[in-house]
């Protein structure tokens, strides 16, 4: 299996530290490029290859340290605890916010963000432990498009195509 294609809940919690590491900063990096570059476009507008790579690391470092500090964090807890529940995310959630707040150099940031991100991992390990998904993959109807004589866009169904006009009565 290839490297970059590894995903985090291909072993065990307490396993495969280095995938699951990858797993979770595939997510990060892609995060952080886009953020970066709508900061670099709109937000802080810097002059210069430098200063612009400087924005890019600067967005995209610390949200890769978030995902690495939850899945280490979790990954230890999961291997000092002995068990394999939601409290484990909750504790990588929490690293991840001390990461925040360090980033943001605000100890009240990293604990409200420690906090939120806590409860999305115990959600997340809720969902993956009861078979259900927050944000299911299933397709979605489409409505419109160029082909409109295809779709039906009436709220009440077709009447019967049998009717005859009225005829006069002699």
């Amino acid at each position: 299996m290839s490297l970059l294609r590894s995903k985090y809940y291909d072993h065990p919690d307490g396993e495969d530290a280095f995938g699951k590491i990858v797993a979770t900063n595939k997510y990060a990096l892609s995060a952080g490029l886009a953020w970066s570059m709508f900061d670099v476009l709109t937000l802080s507008k810097p002059q210069g290859y430098l200063p612009t790579l400087g924005r890019f690391a600067y967005n995209t470092g610390p949200l890769m340290g978030m995902a690495t500090a939850f899945t280490l964090t979790t990954l230890a807890a999961t291997n000092a605890r002995g068990k394999d529940d939601k409290i484990n995310y909750l504790i990588g959630g929490f690293a991840a916010g001390g990461v925040f707040g360090a980033w943001k150099h605000n100890h009240v940031a990293g604990l409200c963000a420690g906090l939120f991100l806590g409860i999305a991992g115990v959600i997340k390990k809720m969902s993956i432990e009861q078979g259900w998904e927050f944000f299911p993959n299933t397709p979605l109807k489409q409505y419109g498009g160029l082909n409109i004589a295809g779709n039906d866009w009436t709220i009440m169904a077709d009447p019967p195509k049998n009717w005859t006009t009225e005829k006069k009565q002699e």
